[in-house]
C-alpha cells in the first residue's frame, strides 16, 4: 500500500508499505527519520514515542495503515530549524543524555507533559515518564531536565 502521512509538518509518502508494518519501521527505514528508537518492539520502553494526531503513542505498536492521513510529530519535529525545543535543550544542559537510546521517547513524553502541565510537581513528572525506561542515568538528571524545561 501507499502510506500518505504528514510528518513534522511535511506531507510524506511511502510506497510498498505492508498494512501491518509498524509506524516506527516506516519512520526509520522508509522515511529516513532515525530519531525514534527501536528497542523493545512491545510498547514497554517508550523509546519510540511520537505524537500521532497530537497524542503520544509508542510507534512500534501502531500499524502503518492506521497512520494513513494522520499527522505525526517525531522528536526531530520538536526543533524549529536549528533551534532545539526547550525540552531538548534542557536534556542537553542538565546532562540527561548518556547513551541516548531512551532520550527521544523521554523528550516527547516530557514535551507532552509540559504542554498539559506547565509547572509539574515531581510526582507528576514521574507519572508522565513512567512509560519510559532508561538503563544509564538513574533518572535524576532526567527529572532535572524536565524541571529545567518547565522554567524556560
Amino acid at each position: 500500500m501507499r502510506l500518505n502521512v504528514t510528518v513534522n509538518g511535511e506531507a510524506r509518502q511511502a510506497d510498498d508499505v505492508w498494512e501491518g508494518e509498524s509506524l516506527l519501521y516506516v519512520l526509520r527505514e522508509r522515511l529516513g527519520l532515525p530519531g525514534s528508537k527501536n528497542a523493545c518492539e512491545q510498547g514497554e520502553c517508550g523509546s519510540c514515542t511520537v505524537y500521532l494526531d497530537g497524542t503520544p503513542v509508542c510507534s512500534c505498536l501502531v500499524a502503518a495503515g492506521q497512520a494513513e492521513g494522520c499527522e505525526v510529530r517525531t522528536v526531530e519535529g520538536l526543533a524549529e530549524g536549528d533551534q532545539l525545543d526547550r525540552v531538548q535543550q534542557s536534556f542537553v544542559d542538565a546532562g540527561a543524555v548518556q547513551c541516548g537510546f531512551c532520550t527521544p521517547g523521554l523528550v516527547v513524553a516530557a514535551h507532552d507533559l509540559l504542554k498539559r502541565v506547565p509547572n509539574p510537581s515531581d510526582p507528576e513528572i514521574r507519572e508522565a515518564l513512567a512509560g519510559n525506561l532508561c538503563r544509564c542515568t538513574g533518572y535524576e538528571k532526567i527529572l532535572d531536565a524536565v524541571r529545567l524545561a518547565a522554567t524556560r
